[in-house]
């Protein structure tokens, strides 16, 4: 069943709203990262990543965020362009905001953290002005990274672009990507995650970042709770990841789909997600069964945290088919569907 129809006649397969940032991961990883001296540079933030990743899927990719007027925000549109994205609607800080900067920790396999640098930064100073409907107008669908609700003007932004979007019937993927990060308190979390979630096709999250968006509609839901309360207000898929447990999707029609993650050796425990949801997604739009969409998902994120770089290692369509392969050959045709 095509759970999600998109208009084939828009150029642009997908616009992303919201943060583009730079990492530094350690190069001498497993150690803490006050320890750490040396780092690679890497296009950083969660839509960023997933932008990069539909692209080297094949996909043709829009995107509509600010950075800063300065060497790293040439590092990012540079990458961008490379990379076949469309940076017309990327626009400068004129006040001395400056990019986001995330730098990593790998404590081991499977201890990391992040340390982010977010006051007074780029991509939050997105303002409505730079929200454009005629460009909005060429996309298939939306995707509204949660970060880009944390504060003014970047949430009027992000708000501006979902009610254009709605206005010309793009399809509206809503990601989650909760970080604690510029926010006042859990209150502000919940009312603007709900009104996004409310007006999505698809939503992706944690079981967290559910219990964040939920937390004033009611609290303690199941994901079956969850997915049957936005399928009864017009969402088509709600995706739940458990992280090492695995993901469910949850069609509209009542039916559900679960994958495992795929074994692979770690080498940190961040950067799956985007991996994850920028595979998915090209499942959707490639017009596939669920399951098999969920399985693309799967064998990225495996892919992505056996790798040193989220943006930079996002894989090739033939390199995600050639890696579940060589998974099933090794460990049976069902490794990862329950």
């Amino acid at each position: 069943m095509g759970y999600i129809q998109f208009d084939q006649s828009k150029e642009i397969d997908l616009i992303l709203v919201g943060r583009v940032a730079v990492d530094f991961n350690p190069v001498d990883y497993y150690k803490p990262l006050s320890e750490s001296t040396t780092f690679k540079k890497y296009l950083g933030g969660s839509p960023a990543n997933i932008a990069v990743g539909m692209a080297r899927l094949g996909k043709k990719i829009g995107f509509i965020g600010k950075v800063s007027d300065d060497q790293f925000g040439d590092f990012v549109t540079n990458f961008f362009d490379k990379e076949g994205i469309d940076t017309s609607h990327i626009t400068r800080c004129k006040n001395g905001e400056k990019i986001g900067l995330t730098f990593t920790e790998i404590l081991s396999e499977t201890e990391s953290s992040i340390l982010m640098y977010r006051d007074g930064i780029a991509d939050l100073r997105l303002d409505v002005s730079d929200v454009d409907e005629d460009y909005i107008k060429k996309g298939k669908a939306i995707l509204i990274s949660g970060t880009a609700l944390a504060q003014s003007p970047s949430r009027e932004a992000a708000l501006k672009a979902l009610a254009l979007a709605k206005k010309n019937n793009l399809v509206v993927i809503f990601d989650i990507d909760y970080r604690p990060y510029n926010w006042n308190n859990m209150d502000e979390i919940a009312i603007y995650y709900s009104i996004v979630a409310k007006q999505s096709d698809v939503i992706l999250g944690s079981r967290e970042e559910f219990d964040l968006t939920e937390q004033m509609i009611e609290q303690g839901r199941t994901d079956e709770q969850t997915a049957a309360y936005f399928h009864a207000i017009g969402s088509k898929i709600v995706v739940v990841k458990h992280g090492k447990d695995g993901s469910t999707a949850y069609t509209n029609d009542g039916n559900h789909y679960s994958i495992k993650p795929f074994p692979v050796k770690l080498l940190k425990s961040f950067g799956g997600g985007d991996g994850y949801a920028s595979a998915f997604l090209y499942g959707l739009f490639e017009g596939m069964e669920i399951i098999d969409c969920l399985e693309l998902g799967s064998a990225s994120a495996a892919m992505l945290v056996a790798s040193h770089a989220c943006s930079q290692d996002m894989p090739s369509v033939s390199a995600v088919k050639e890696f579940i392969a060589e998974s099933k050959k090794k460990y049976g045709d069902m490794i990862a569907r329950v």
